[in-house]
């Protein structure tokens, strides 16, 4: 462990007074934006949610969201899940770690986001809708194709199956 470093005062004071830098837009952003994913597989089921904003606004998808300025990958996943759907998680393996870009009627990016998806664990069982989701839903392997999803989101689902029964033999 390293030891404190205890700061004068005038560089406190130095510290305090660096600029902040505002929350980056997530529409037509400067850089892409760091998002994590939780795939939550219980038994035969995976937890899906329904997005209430852009840009997947209505579509189904795995519980996540925008990594948080300070924030380690796993802690950010916890606290997206938790804000979505109620539920804590562990996660575990990254499964799948891909671009996700949106492009306006002009060519621009619009979005642009680098996903980062882990195999979760669920500690607590009852999911319910809340921040950025308008629904969750536990869905079988055999219903995926009946949800609507985007190809990324059904194949990176489909890898965590795959992976909790590689886990199960």
């Amino acid at each position: 462990m390293l030891p404190r470093i205890s700061l004068p005062d005038d560089a406190r004071a130095m510290l305090s007074a660096w600029p902040q830098t505002p929350a980056m837009k997530r529409d037509y952003p400067e850089r892409p934006i760091i998002g994590v994913g939780a795939v939550i597989i219980c038994g035969d089921r995976v937890l899906l949610v329904r997005r209430a904003t852009e840009p997947l606004k209505g579509e189904w998808s795995v519980p996540g969201g925008m990594l948080e300025l300070g924030e380690k990958l796993h802690d950010g996943i916890r606290r997206e899940v938790l804000e979505e759907t109620g539920l804590e998680v562990e996660p575990g393996d990254v499964l799948d770690v891909f671009d996700s870009i949106f492009r306006d009627e002009q060519g621009r990016t619009q979005y642009h986001y680098v996903l980062i998806d882990y195999l979760c664990t669920s500690i607590s069982q009852e999911a319910k809708a809340g921040s950025d989701v308008s629904e969750v839903r536990w869905v079988s392997e055999d219903e995926l194709a009946a949800m609507g999803l985007r190809d990324s989101i059904e194949q990176v689902v489909r890898k965590g199956f795959r992976k909790v029964k590689q886990n199960i033999s």
